[in-house]
This record gives structure tokens, sequence and C-alpha cells, in this order.
């Protein structure tokens, strides 16, 4: 059974939780965050080891306030080859900059996935440092976010402000 260390990260009004496992962040998220914790890694033993999610806090909170612009420890993937490869690519999208789901489906080598990349975009456990919410529909609007769409808004304000400061 999969051993993850976790731990909650309060910052401008949101909670998050993370998990840690034993090659990385494994997760991260902040609606119903206890539900969706079981959902994308259902087998796991959840531990309290506030020493090795200490680092993992940290990173997070510099990551929400601004100070830093990039997530540099090590993170978790577990999906399938495609969801890997989108998880991945979500990693190039510049901090404070957006693109759609049908240019991540064409970054990927798979022109006509652009629903399958938008189900991977959605089965993404680590919301933030793997930045799925700077993914939009086509016409510009937001569409999903696991995290409700408040917080997509407020992340993408954010990198906004932090890259014309």
């Amino acid at each position: 059974m999969k051993k993850l260390y976790i731990d909650r990260v309060t910052v401008s009004g949101y909670t998050y939780l993370i998990a840690v496992g034993d090659h990385g962040l494994a997760f991260v998220g902040s609606h119903n965050s206890e539900d969706e914790l079981h959902h994308f890694i259902p087998n796991a033993q959840f531990l309290k080891d506030p020493a090795k999610t200490a680092p993992y806090k940290t990173a997070l909170k510099n990551l929400l306030l601004g100070k830093s612009q990039q997530f540099t420890l090590p993170i978790e993937f577990e999906g399938t080859p495609f969801q890997n490869a989108v998880w991945h690519a979500l990693q190039t999208i510049p901090y404070g900059k957006t693109t759609t789901y049908s240019a991540l489906a064409e970054k990927i080598g798979r022109p006509t996935a652009t629903r399958a990349v938008a189900n991977a975009v959605g089965r993404n456990s680590n919301q933030i440092v793997v930045p799925c919410h700077r993914v939009l529909r086509k016409d510009g609007s937001l569409g999903g976010y696991h995290g409700g769409l408040p917080l997509k808004r407020d992340l993408l304000a954010l990198e906004a402000r932090v890259k014309n400061a």
C-alpha cells in the first residue's frame, strides 16, 4: 500500500490539502480535498509527518503568494502514458500565460485529442503546481477547474499581477 504524508496549508483564504509520497508531491487539492484525495489516490495509507511535508508546504505557499513562479520540488505522477504526457506539457506553460485545450493537444502531438486532453487535465492530482488553471477553452472562457472557478480566477489574477509587477 502506498504511503502518503498529508498536511494542510492555508493561503489567501483557501485551505489546501497536500499529500507527499516517497518520490515527491502526489496531491494538492482545495475544494472537498479529502474526497478528491481518495478519488485521485484511492489505495493509500495516510500518515502525518510534518518533517516530510514542511518543504512542500513552504514551496506551495511561496507559489501562492507570488514569491516564486515555479514549483521546483519533485512531483509524483500516477497516470496513463497519455495523462503523463499532458501533465508534463502543462508544466511547460509559462507562469502568467495561458493556453487552450486544443493547443495542448497539438503540443503533445495529438491534435485530434482535444477532449481526451481536457479529461487528462481534469485528472491532474497536483493542481496549481502542475498548472492546469492556465488552460482555457478555445473561446477564451475559463472552462472547468476541480479547485473551483473562483480559485482558477484568483490564480490567474495572481500570476498576472506578479508578471506585471
